[in-house]
């Protein structure tokens, strides 16, 4: 039987968290229509369940994601059909959307070979974790592109405009370790321990407030890009919202009474 090209598995530990897979180890996970299609409907499904608090996406085999499959895009263009560029607002721009904008916490398990395409949707994610030994690169520059996938943004609001330009520019590959140090992930762990690592964040983040996660990653894309006064606004919006929810209320009597909170994410 052929493996699908995407897994979606629960956390057997914690079935609030959900495992997103990208699943072609034998071409690092290279992007086709096929994955890209099975990823946007992964991610889609597991934004949608109320079930899932948290998500961890991942790669299988010896890398995360090494972008564009380079043989079908070669396919497309010799077919001289025109629509080569079309999977950019058909699957990368909703995919990322779609990491970006879940309203509950996602976190990247950098497995390997981090590239392009690839390094977007990793940016795309809230927290990361990767492996030691991984590799990670724009790569557009190389085949004559502009960036994809966010990378314009994401890039310049986590590293400033300087770095990216470089990494942009140049191309240059960078370590998991200068990752580290540049914030880009929260930590380097032995390959092994890789999905254990986001795994054990995963479900930090499933036991808390749900409802209060989603508000602070819109309040942070907005942030990213509005005047203060619009920043203000919107804070206050959220903070009225997130004050009626059972999680605050309960939050608060659980501190009053000195104890540990439980959230619901209701």
């Amino acid at each position: 039987m052929t493996e699908p090209a995407v897994l979606v598995e629960p956390d057997t530990a914690d079935a609030a968290v959900a495992v997103i897979t990208m699943n072609r180890p034998q071409r690092r996970n290279a992007l086709t229509v096929e994955l890209k299609e099975a990823l946007l409907a992964a991610v889609t499904g597991v934004g949608a369940d109320r079930g899932v608090r948290a998500v961890v996406l991942t790669g299988s085999g010896a890398g995360f994601c090494v972008g564009q499959d380079l043989r079908e895009h070669a396919a497309t263009l010799q077919s001289g059909e025109g629509a080569q560029f079309d999977t950019v607002a058909q699957h990368y721009n909703p995919i990322v959307r779609a990491l970006a904008g879940m309203p509950k916490p996602v976190v990247a398990a950098i497995n390997g070979s981090c590239v392009g395409a690839g390094l977007g949707f990793a940016l795309a994610c809230d927290l990361r974790v990767a492996a030691a030994g991984s590799t990670f690169a724009t790569a557009f520059a190389a085949i004559g592109l502009t960036a994809d996938s966010g990378l314009s943004a994401s890039l310049v609001h986590s590293l400033g405009a300087a770095r990216a330009a470089e990494l942009l520019l140049l191309g240059e590959p960078f370590s998991a370790e200068q990752a580290e140090q540049w914030g880009l992930v929260r930590a380097v762990v032995p390959p092994e321990q890789v999905l254990d690592a986001a795994l054990e964040l995963a479900r930090t983040l499933a036991a808390g407030p749900t409802l209060a996660y989603a508000e602070i990653k819109k309040a942070l894309a907005l942030g990213a890009v509005s005047p203060l006064d619009e920043v203000l606004a919107a804070e206050g919006a959220a903070q009225a919202r997130l004050g009626q929810t059972k999680d605050h209320v309960g939050a608060v009597e659980a501190f009053l009474a000195k104890q540990r909170p439980t959230f619901e994410g209701a």
